[in-house]
Parts: structure tokens; C-alpha cells; sequence
């Protein structure tokens, strides 16, 4: 399953020249993440955020091609592997039919320590329901 978001490019995100600022694609990233918490694990950051986290422990990310101000992203999250305590997801930008950044990525569900926990079993069933399909 491929959760989509739109995200129109906006002045915010721009540096001088009109060209998203890579570090606002990470901030992005993570508000695609947020969304698909709330959309498709009906688990929203701020009902445990605080008592609990989700920290993202390894990124690694290729840029493609440069966004412009006022463009219109689909950023694609698909959830590759469930662990225990983590998972990894693949996200991937376009812009009409131009990739514009992928990124592959582990977050680990932490407790208040900064622990490593086991997901609750409802949402580790919501997160293996939502993997993508082997090839």
C-alpha cells in the first residue's frame, strides 16, 4: 500500500533563487510521516508524542532534481520492513512525472527514555497491513 501526499512548494521552503532548501525537504519528509500516523495508523504524534517517540535512526537520501516555488509534489511513503521495535519506509517525491528526492528510512519506537520498545500490537498490525508487497 502507497500512501500519497501533496505538497504545493512554498515560498517558505525556498531559498533566494526560488529552489527548495534541501533541509526543507527533511522537514517534508517527516510531515509526510506525521500524516501517515494519523491517516492510515489512526495513531496522531500529539496522542503519545512526549510519553513516547519515533526517532528516525538511519536516512540516506538522493536528490534527483531541484523544486521550484510553486510546484506540486506527491510525496510517496511506502513501509518496506516491520521489526519489533522499528520499521523502515521508502518515500519518494514527483513532480508531474519528475522524481525530485528518495529516501529510504528505520524509525524506532522509543519510550520515554529513549528506549527501544515493541510497537503496540495494534499499530504493528496497521504497519504489516501497509507493507508493500514482495517483488
Amino acid at each position: 500500500m502507497t500512501f500519497e501526499m501533496k505538497q504545493k512548494v512554498l515560498f517558505k521552503h525556498c531559498d533566494p533563487a526560488g529552489i527548495v532548501f534541501f533541509p526543507r525537504y527533511f522537514e517534508m519528509m517527516n510531515d509526510c510521516v506525521e500524516t501517515f500516523f494519523s491517516e492510515v495508523l489512526e495513531w496522531p504524534f500529539e496522542e503519545f508524542i512526549g510519553r513516547e517517540g519515533v526517532p528516525t535512526a538511519a536516512i540516506e537520501t538522493r536528490f534527483t532534481a531541484p523544486s521550484l516555488h510553486g510546484d506540486h509534489l506527491v510525496i510517496a511513503l511506502d513501509v518496506e520492513h516491520v521489526g519489533r521495535t522499528s520499521f523502515t519506509y521508502r518515500m519518494t517525491a514527483w513532480c508531474g512525472d519528475e522524481k525530485r528526492f528518495e529516501t529510504k528510512a528505520r524509525l524506532v519506537f522509543v519510550n520515554d527514555s529513549g528506549r527501544p520498545q515493541p510497537w503496540p500490537e495494534a499499530i504493528r498490525a496497521k504497519l504489516e497491513a501497509a507493507l508493500e508487497p514482495a517483488a
